[in-house]
């Protein structure tokens, strides 16, 4: 009688979750997460052959690989020693002119397909940057 008392609550408890565990069918991966991302966004066409898409009025979006400049104001990124201008998050050049708040022109490529641990922006190969 003893067993039963225990055996009763044990059972109930394994129905119980593995009922929650899956649909009962066999295991196949789920679209959601086991298909790859396609394609990565990225800030302008990288394929020569595509038009390039017009750019909200005052403002240019620079071409992936083309040499480009930005001006404006330096922020810090979500992460630490990441740093942002314009929504590119600016990889390289000299830490003494590129520093959060600086106002700065840098010249260098849009690389969207670039890995980075910081979270944010666009990736921007920094070849250049001076105090605007």
């Amino acid at each position: 009688m003893r067993t039963l008392r225990f055996a009763v609550p044990a059972l109930a408890l394994c129905v119980a979750l593995s009922a929650c565990g899956g649909t009962g069918g066999p295991a196949t991966p789920s679209p959601t997460g086991a298909t790859p991302v396609p394609s990565q966004p990225s800030a302008g066409p990288t394929d020569p052959t595509t038009p390039p898409s017009t750019p909200p009025a005052g403002s240019s979006t620079p071409s992936a690989g083309a040499s480009t400049s930005l001006t404006g104001t330096v922020t810090s990124g979500v992460e630490p020693n990441c740093l942002l201008l314009d929504g590119y998050l600016l990889l390289g050049g000299p830490r003494d002119v590129l520093r959060a708040g600086a106002k700065v022109t840098v010249t260098g490529r849009v690389e969207p397909g670039l890995m980075t641990t910081c979270q944010q922006g666009t990736p921007f190969q920094v070849e250049t940057a001076r105090p605007a």
